[in-house]
C-alpha cells in the first residue's frame, strides 16, 4: 500500500489566486497534483456549507485563497471571507473536525510561486493529520 495521498479542494478567487495557479502551471512551478480547483469571483464566495460539504463528502483539505488585503475587486470581500474562515474553523473544532483541514491564504495574480509553495505545504500537513474520517473512504 502506497503513502496517504490528500485530496484537496480549492476555492480559488478569479483576479488573484486562479490566475496565480495559472502563473504556477504556465512557469512549469512544480507542486503537488492533489488539488482540484474551482474558480470563484472572490474568496467570500467559498460559503461554509460549500467547505463543510466537500470536507464530509471525500475532501481530505479545502483551500480558499484570495486577493491581497486591499487588492479585493469586491472591496472588503477577503476581510470578510478571513472572518468567516477563523469562525468556521472554530465550529470545525467543537464538530471534532481538525480545523488544520482548512486553510485561507492571500496569492495574487503574480504569486505563482507562493501558490505552488501553498499547495506543497498543505499536502504535506495534510499527511501528518492522516486521511479525513468524515469521507468514508479509504485512502491508499
Amino acid at each position: 500500500m502506497g503513502e496517504f495521498e490528500p485530496k484537496i479542494l480549492g476555492f480559488l478567487c478569479n483576479w488573484c489566486s486562479y490566475a496565480g495557479a495559472g502563473l504556477a502551471g504556465t512557469s512549469r512551478f512544480q507542486y503537488s497534483p492533489n488539488i482540484r480547483s474551482i474558480r470563484v469571483m472572490y474568496s467570500g464566495r467559498a460559503d461554509s456549507v460549500f467547505i463543510l460539504e466537500a470536507l464530509t463528502t471525500g475532501a481530505d483539505g479545502v483551500l480558499v485563497a484570495g486577493c491581497h488585503p486591499g487588492d479585493c475587486h469586491y472591496q472588503s470581500g477577503n476581510y470578510k471571507t478571513k472572518r468567516r474562515i477563523l469562525l468556521l474553523k472554530k465550529l470545525m473544532q467543537e464538530l471534532n473536525i481538525n480545523p488544520d483541514r482548512l486553510r485561507f491564504e492571500y496569492v495574487s495574480a503574480s504569486e505563482g510561486q507562493k501558490f505552488a509553495n501553498v499547495v506543497t505545504e498543505f499536502v504535506e500537513d495534510l499527511k501528518k493529520i492522516s486521511p479525513n474520517p468524515l469521507s468514508g473512504k479509504k485512502h491508499s
